[in-house]
């Protein structure tokens, strides 16, 4: 369409649309809204227009943009790393919790395996259960009361128990640390995300820095992985975590000092604290059951009585959210567009069967095969490289092919893997036979999910609700990676003959993966559908917005993986 007709049209209509619109409108929901919501250029381009007008950007020299973009970059690398920590050196740290000993052997008795197996997927799952659970609330609590302050609280609470967790002197405590530093990181993410829209303008720049942002996720999940397995097997396993805070107090503290102060995009708008609540405790409830029960056993009574508060807690927050909250942070007319339902159960599912892969190939590596966790780090630096590169493939494929097939390759991906793994022999085979191809394509599966969950809900939702299905996806990602560890610890627990038959055991926990995996791949086949974005291109009427922007956005989107998600809430974006 010509560009000067579409400039005046954008104009013309936000002209009209002034006076219903906030002028603090949250930069993130628009940006959303201008990489994927189909409906013609003119549209995008009016959504790109209204995005440079209702929210001028901070006016920072060129010097200091950069500097913005290195130190959020960062920001991102540091918040990964407990996550590649849990999941690489979980359950050497359990065993030395065991016997008391910071440098305790490796070596794992077999009358202590089940205990160790338990307390090492506790601490693997503890921090992605709170950093998925309090990504909501947090970017909420950043419009009402400033991105940068949020940022802040989230990167001292996570330094403080980052710090505090190499003092913690049983499971138990440890776990409880890791919890909350997870909820430093749930903060941190969204509000990161939110302020390097603020400080850049429209443009190459900005895609750039989100998506450095988000490659850091896998680049640092791998590498926390990596540093923190060289910690703990040479050295005092404290010394993973001191190292951990140490980095991010010289990190977090650099960013908090060179990024400029934010006005708060919603200053008057109300905090739904009892949603929050409900919400919130709900779901870290539903996963301490999950991820409880294996090292316990289910008819422990404790354990159904928790299962009982945590679905009354869900089912009192969906009530309340749909028909009391005045300011829902889930608005519930969400679920009534077509296919997102759906979505969200196929996102939650595939997750899971991320989580299991991972969890379940560290313990094969580890317990049956008796690698050293060093080793092990080595073997996941493929999902590094892999992982990066399937980002940007699957940003080139969501504009040539419909979304749900997207979706359905992704869990393709994980059904491959998990089998893989499954059938891996316990002795005598190379690594390069079946782990080493199981991990490459593992790195095919969240990244091509994840864009593209993100194309089919925004072609599912009104456009004010697309900030809301953006960052229920990325709830989810990470979320689903710390519940599948607890689904999958009760198949094994119940089919591994008390512990006489640990490969059956941990092959039915892949089995598990493959199901998930497989039901993913039906529902996005069968029943999810949204056509293939055809958006190359925008008009070029306002502020550095070319005609690479669309195609650009969507690669930041599709960067932004293991439950980093940009968030912006339920205030209306029109």
């Amino acid at each position: 369409m010509d560009t000067a007709a579409a400039s005046r049209g954008g104009g013309e209509e936000d002209r009209a649309n002034k006076e219903n619109d906030s002028p603090n409108d949250s930069i993130l929901q628009q940006t959303t809204q201008a990489v994927s919501t189909p409906g013609g250029d003119e549209k995008v381009d009016t959504q790109l227009q209204r995005l440079g007008t209702a929210n001028s950007h901070m006016s920072i020299s060129p010097a200091r943009q950069i500097a913005v973009m290195v130190l959020m970059t960062l920001t991102q690398l540091c918040q990964m790393y407990p996550f590649g920590l849990g999941i690489g050196s979980g359950l050497s740290i359990a065993n030395s919790l065991r016997t008391h000993d910071q440098r305790a052997s490796q070596v794992i008795p077999p009358s202590a395996l089940a205990e160790v197996e338990f307390g090492g997927g506790w601490i693997a799952a503890s921090y992605p259960l709170t950093s998925g659970t309090f990504v909501l609330i947090g970017g909420r609590l950043g419009e009402v009361y400033g991105h940068k302050a949020m940022l802040t609280l989230g990167c001292v609470w996570w330094v403080i128990w980052q710090l505090a967790s190499g003092f913690a002197p049983n499971l138990v405590v440890l776990c409880l640390f890791r919890g909350l530093a997870g909820a430093g990181g749930g903060f941190m993410v969204p509000n990161a995300v939110a302020l390097i829209g603020i400080t850049m303008p429209p443009g190459k720049k900005r895609n750039l820095a989100f998506g450095m942002f988000g490659a850091m996720a896998p680049v640092g999940a791998a590498g926390g992985t990596a540093v923190a397995t060289l910690f703990v097997q040479l050295t005092e396993w404290k010394w993973a975590f001191f190292f951990g805070a140490m980095i991010g107090t010289v990190i977090y503290s650099t960013v908090l000092w060179f990024i400029p102060s934010d006005t708060a995009a919603d200053r008057k708008g109300k905090i739904d604290w009892l949603g929050a609540y409900l919400g919130v405790g709900g779901l870290i409830l539903f996963n301490f059951v999950w991820n409880q029960a294996p090292g316990v056993g289910w008819p422990t009574s404790y354990v159904y009585a928790l299962l009982i508060v945590s679905l009354v807690h869900i089912a009192s927050f969906a009530i309340w959210e749909s028909r009391w909250a005045s300011s829902p942070i889930l608005p519930f007319d969400i679920w009534i567009a077509p296919s997102f339902g759906l979505l969200m159960v196929t996102v939650f599912f595939s997750f899971m069967s991320m989580g299991i892969f991972l969890w379940y190939t560290t313990l094969l590596c580890i317990t049956v095969r008796g690698n050293s966790i060093l080793l092990t780090a080595a073997y996941y630096q493929p999902l590094t490289i892999g992982g990066t590169a399937a980002a940007f493939l699957s940003a080139w494929l969501v504009t040539r092919i419909p979304a749900q097939y997207i979706v359905a390759i992704g869990n393709a991906a994980l059904i491959i893997s998990n089998a893989l793994v499954a059938t891996v022999p316990a002795s005598g085979q190379t690594y390069w036979a079946q782990i080493f191809p199981a991990l490459f394509i593992s790195s095919f599966s969240i990244d091509f999910i994840f864009a593209a969950s993100q194309v089919i809900a925004s072609g599912s939702v009104s456009r004010k609700r697309q900030g809301v299905a953006a960052s229920l996806v990325g709830t989810l990602l990470t979320y689903g990676l710390s519940t599948g560890l607890g689904f999958a610890g009760t198949v094994e627990t119940y089919t591994n003959g008390g512990g006489e038959h640990l490969r059956r055991g941990y092959a039915n926990a892949n089995w598990l993966g493959v199901g998930l995996g497989g039901i993913g791949m039906v529902l996005a086949l069968a029943f999810l559908r949204v056509p293939k974005s055809t958006q190359e291109g925008v008009s070029t009427s306002l502020r550095n917005v070319d005609e690479n922007d669309t195609t650009q956005l969507l690669t930041l989107y599709a960067l932004l993986l293991v439950g980093q998600r940009i968030i912006s809430l339920d205030r209306s974006l029109w």
